[in-house]
């Protein structure tokens, strides 16, 4: 078991053994009908706290040929699903996280580098014959060439990059330059799985990182449920630990996700897990998803006040919808054009739900709710209060 190469089942371990889990091992049924396909490539994005991170250790707990992972999986979702056992710990996997050589390094050379380095290590340890070469992508080509071995690749927080250096153009084409090399047209590659906060990002009408189908905030396709509490899930939380429904949906319900079927369609009514297992766990309501963001993060971008932004805002705090175009934002956090692109860098935030029946977005809870309340108090948004008192007994009327 190493770092990164086939990490094990430890995390996954530890989601089973908390007070509260919820099964969402469909998500590996899903993985395992694109895994040797030209579907091989996935993206999903989703706001902090979503259990992205989650569905990565137990992908890595299931694939993982370096432990025998059947008893974590026994009873769960997934070991009815007819591809269980063809799959099961099949693959060398690779799990890295982003985040950690962003914070250990000082600039897109170091890191890059260093993730080279410190996985090539442990391909080395195992694959002693095959990985002798300091560039990762020949070591496992090498590798693959010689065993026959394709390998899952597993990535968290993929885009920190682009929150970190968001206005350094060069860097964040560098990056994607990398993953397109050590990814796209590599035969090694039998999944590669990313997560993060924001798409891909664009470049005009090019994208480096084109190969990969993205389930998102605005289109999360077959993956809507797997990301958040279903409404059945927080519905059987709340019996069990004698909380009221009704209001936990207040507090919590909103992030309305589409997912489209040749038998129908069906619209998921998701909840942030995040705030509903601490609202269960302390038998409280509280703003629980806020505070892995503080509110200043929200104003940087509702100060934007871009072609009627404020009145935007101050029309949703009032409950009512406001419709957007999100086809022209960039997938990034500085390149707006218009307040359409605030508003749907705000939805992949979690600020804002997007329905894409209606194409309209409002906010979707009351947690999130206080969260503009506390920002614009803070402003120069003197009426912004007011107005929305006003524009609530407007819409009620």
């Amino acid at each position: 078991m190493g770092s990164y190469l086939n990490p094990g089942s430890k995390r996954f371990r530890e989601s089973l053994n908390s007070q509260i889990y919820v099964d969402k091992t469909g998500l590996i049924e899903k993985t395992n009908k694109v895994l040797n396909t030209e579907q091989k490539f996935v993206c999903v994005s989703r706001p902090r706290r979503f259990g992205k991170s989650m569905a990565a250790d137990m992908l890595a707990a299931y694939y993982d040929c370096g432990e025998n992972t059947e008893e974590l999986f026994a009873g769960l979702k997934i070991s009815r699903a007819e591809t269980y056992r063809e799959y099961l710990n099949g693959y060398d996997v690779i799990k890295v996280n982003m985040q950690q050589f962003l914070s250990l390094t000082n600039d897109i050379d170091e890191m890059l580098s260093l993730l080279q380095k410190r996985v090539l290590s442990e391909l080395k340890r195992k694959y002693p014959e095959y990985a002798d070469t300091m560039y990762l992508v020949f070591a496992m080509n090498d590798i693959y060439a010689n065993t026959g071995r394709p390998f899952v690749i597993l990535i968290d927080e993929w885009d920190c990059l682009f929150r970190e250096y968001q206005q350094d153009f060069e860097v964040q084409k560098k990056y994607l330059d990398f993953l397109r090399l050590w990814l796209k047209d590599q035969d090694y590659v039998a999944l590669a799985y990313m997560t993060g906060i924001l798409p891909i990002k664009k470049y005009g009408s090019h994208s480096a990182l084109n190969m990969f189908t993205e389930y998102s905030m605005t289109d999360p396709g077959s993956m809507a449920e797997y990301f958040g509490f279903t409404e059945n899930e927080v519905r059987n939380l709340c019996i069990k630990y004698e909380m009221n429904f009704e209001e936990t949906k207040a507090w919590y319900d909103g992030y309305k996700m589409s997912a489209y079927h040749k038998d129908g369609n069906i619209v998921y009514s998701m909840y942030s897990p995040k705030s509903v297992v601490e609202a269960m766990l302390r038998h409280k309501y509280g703003t629980y998803w806020n505070q892995t963001e503080t509110y200043e993060a929200l104003k940087v971008y509702i100060r934007m006040n871009f072609d009627g932004l404020k009145d935007s805002i101050v029309r949703m705090l009032a409950n009512d919808k406001i419709y957007i175009n999100t086809g022209t934002f960039s997938n990034d956090m500085t390149t707006f054009q218009t307040r359409d692109d605030v508003l749907t860098l705000l939805v992949h935030l979690g600020y804002l739900t997007y329905d894409s029946r209606t194409e309209t977005v409002t906010i979707p809870n009351k947690e999130v709710s206080m969260e503009y309340i506390n920002a614009v108090r803070t402003l120069d948004w003197h009426e912004v209060i007011d107005s929305v008192e006003a524009s609530r007994k407007l819409l009620e009327n």
